[in-house]
């Protein structure tokens, strides 16, 4: 099984800067809604979340952007689950022109399952522990993402003396 084709969506207007491009804050949007199918794949939409009174709280994200996004682009993201334990879901969505392999971006994510009365921590259910290992059994030949466990920072500085 490939990645997961989550969302699909056209480059509204109103997502647009004044240069033409996909703003910052609407790759994350998008990004965002291909976590929510994502759930729903998982059963934890939001009847799961009405009924057991779980939900996924994002703990950490990392957002790359690596090729312009412009108006009316038709795009769609792709999934793919990195790792997964008892409480803790990691996954990687890339951006794509629909039909096309080139990533546009790239999200990284780390999910947490939380009891919203707590709220805290709180195993999956064993439904979703099963559509997990699916997931994760059916994705296992996928090479992981080139972007993935990427940090932020400058070089290190050589003192004068070493230049």
């Amino acid at each position: 099984m490939p990645a997961l084709t989550t969302y699909t969506t056209k480059i509204q207007p109103d997502w647009v800067d004044y240069n033409g491009h996909l703003r910052d804050a609407f790759y994350l949007l998008i990004f965002s809604y291909a976590t929510d199918a994502l759930m729903n794949t998982l059963g934890l939409d939001s009847s799961n979340r009405e009924a057991s009174g779980h939900s996924l709280f994002t703990l950490e994200l990392h957002l790359n952007y690596l090729h312009e996004v412009k108006l009316g682009a038709e795009v769609e993201v792709h999934t793919q689950l990195i790792a997964f334990d008892a409480k803790r879901l990691h996954l990687y969505h890339s951006l794509h022109r629909v039909g096309d392999d080139k990533a546009l971006a790239g999200n990284e994510q780390m999910l947490l399952h939380v009891d919203l009365a707590g709220p805290q921590a709180t195993p999956f259910s064993e439904a979703t522990l099963a559509r997990l290992a699916a997931i994760s059994a059916e994705q296992a030949e996928l090479p992981r993402p080139a972007l993935l466990g990427r940090v932020i920072g400058l070089p290190a500085k050589k003192a004068p003396s070493q230049l």
